[in-house]
């Protein structure tokens, strides 16, 4: 896992593409805070950048960097959340613009999973984490599901948890709007 983490790493900090376990299914990764990059996971998966993906954090601290304004909520939905969950804020800041939606909002969560929360740990900034499938197909439950399309055009896929034949599950997805006003995505 330690070398994973480190070419990973290795890899975003120049500006590339990953494929990488989550704490909920596989994703494309890359620096949040590079446009280019983020515009390479779009063409990846064949989608219009004016649907926003979202980021992987391992830490609540960090949330203030990226978000202006964090709705009082928002603290307690992550305390309590027994599933993955991402939580969609309003403005968003320090991150690439094109990982934005139209209104300036960033899906965003915070990740418990050993492998995801230490790569972000050792990145440092917060990563894309869109799920490893050409828009319109089926996300993939584990890696035997991830398209050839999909693992050519990264440049670095993680061998961390390749074996692992579990079916995950994408996140629940909630977006938190003014006065408190909580709506159900997903």
């Amino acid at each position: 896992m330690t070398e994973d983490i480190k070419k990973a790493c290795e890899v975003m900090q120049e500006g590339g593409i990953i494929l990488y376990p989550t704490d909920t299914i596989w994703g494309i990764g890359c620096d949040a805070t590079n446009e280019e990059a983020v515009q390479r996971v779009y063409e990846l998966k064949r989608r219009a950048d004016n649907k926003a993906m979202l980021v992987l954090m391992d830490s609540t601290a960090k949330l203030q960097m990226y978000v202006s304004d964090i709705p009082d909520i928002a603290w307690d939905l992550i305390e309590v959340a027994d599933k993955p969950l991402t939580i969609i804020y309003s403005n968003a800041k320090n991150l690439a613009k094109n990982l934005l939606a139209d209104d300036g909002s960033v899906g965003i969560r915070i990740t418990n999973e050993e492998f995801s929360r230490k790569l972000c740990e050792r990145f440092r900034k917060p990563l894309v984490s869109t799920s490893a499938n050409v828009s319109g197909e089926l996300s993939p439950a584990n890696f035997t599901e991830v398209s050839d399309v999909i693992k050519n055009g990264v440049d670095y896929i993680v061998g961390y948890r390749q074996d692992d034949m579990s079916k995950a599950q994408p996140s629940n997805i909630i977006k938190l709007g003014a006065g408190g006003l909580i709506q159900v995505i997903r």
